[in-house]
């Protein structure tokens, strides 16, 4: 499995533009990239700085300390010990000598804080030997964020799942509401919750349960004493995520958002036009790029959606990323949706997945979002769990 994982990456060196190598290190879990890339256990005690050197066409290097020259066993290459910081230097420059570019896991400027695992001082090192370093953001993408059949069977399993959990959220509530049986955020979310364990899958941390004013509060999370009651005439905006359990499963992440009352207030239900209308430009301006074979980057998307709720007026409350990347963590480590907090220069890459998630809150009023996730292939840009929220549902 490492060997094989090994040829792949530097199959992926060779065809990158005049990478010499990729410099993998780790300093006590410093790096988990390293661990998910290169196929190791992270839970493994390790209390020394440790190097893995993939040169692009050559045997890779393990720089070890000696009281520590097992811990990356199972990685193929030939070992070179340290004890001293001094003999720690030397062997890393003669182990990079006549190198020019490298890949690490860093980030220029820190762009994607999600790829900025190496420390500044170990990027001066290096630095130090003549040797520029390049960012490994698309040899990690290739390696993290690309799913198997596997992977993808879990995703829409999890997709599908999660939006009939939502009729079924919105069904508790509508029940609640007409049998007169109290509910808060917090129950539903707990409601949520079980029937996410009850189809066998699990998530990182609880849904999002916003009522009224809360739904303006984009990660706002319902505590058990104090949380508000769901009544009659509230907006309430759902945000769920889960995966299954099964080992190397991945996310589905959706948000929905519906009313208690049979017609919708006509200002809650403009605004969701105008989030449905952002999020609907980025869908078809994803599936037209790449039907095309022009896969667009991350930040692109951004903007096609970002536009369309800025020509709204609403610009100024638009508070974060269109979306984030999709993986076994429901934040992945693949491109981004972004050019707000961040300028993600990834290009998307096929058989990755990323989240649509535009939304616009309004202080004190309330916050309308509405996400869904896009997987891509080789020419087409797929999105499971339908259908898709076409306006905010009428829970009564």
């Amino acid at each position: 499995m490492h060997h094989k994982r090994i040829t792949a990456i530097q199959q992926a060196l060779q065809e990158a533009d005049a990478l010499d190598g990729w410099l993998f290190y780790d300093f006590r879990g410093s790096d988990p990239l390293a661990y998910r890339v290169l196929l190791l256990d992270p839970t493994r005690h390790v209390t020394r700085r440790w190097y893995y050197w993939i040169p692009a066409t050559a045997e890779p290097i393990k720089l070890l300390h000696r009281i520590e020259p097992h811990v990356l066993d199972e990685l193929p290459g030939r070992d070179q010990h340290y004890v001293s910081w001094e003999q720690q230097r030397v062997i890393l420059s003669s182990l990079l000598k006549g190198c020019r570019r490298i890949a690490m896991q860093y980030s220029p400027l820190n762009a994607v804080p999600y790829l900025s695992r190496v420390d500044a001082g170990t990027i001066d090192l290096i630095r130090s030997f003549g040797i520029e370093v390049v960012t490994s953001a698309d040899l990690v993408q290739r390696f993290e964020a690309v799913w198997t059949d596997e992977q993808l069977e879990s995703h829409r399993y999890a997709s599908m799942t999660l939006r009939s959990i939502v009729d079924a959220a919105f069904a508790h509530v509508a029940s609640s509401i007409t049998k007169d049986r109290a509910l808060t955020e917090y129950g539903l979310q707990q409601f949520i919750l079980s029937r996410i364990h009850d189809a066998g899958m699990t998530t990182s941390s609880a849904p999002i349960v916003a009522v009224n004013a809360h739904s303006a509060d984009p990660h706002y999370g319902p505590v058990e004493s104090g949380s508000s009651p769901i009544t009659r005439d509230n907006l309430v905006l759902i945000d769920l995520w889960a995966k299954r359990t099964e080992p190397g499963s991945v996310y589905g992440d959706i948000t929905w958002t519906g009313y208690t009352g049979k017609q919708v207030p006509p200002k809650q239900r403009m605004v969701f036009e105008h989030v449905r209308g952002g999020r609907d430009a980025a869908l078809i301006f994803v599936q037209e790029r790449v039907a095309s074979g022009r896969f667009p980057f991350g930040w692109e998307v951004d903007d096609v959606c970002r536009n369309v709720i800025r020509g709204a007026g609403y610009g100024d409350f638009f508070l974060h990323r269109t979306g984030h990347s999709i993986g076994e963590e429901v934040h992945g480590n693949g491109a981004n949706i972004d050019n707000l907090e961040t300028q993600d220069s990834r290009r998307l890459i096929p058989r990755t997945c990323f989240s649509i998630e535009p939304g616009i809150y309004l202080p004190g009023e309330f916050g309308v979002r509405s996400e869904l996730d896009v997987y891509v292939s080789d020419r087409e840009a797929l999105v499971y769990g339908q259908p898709l929220q076409t306006e905010i549902v009428p829970i009564l």
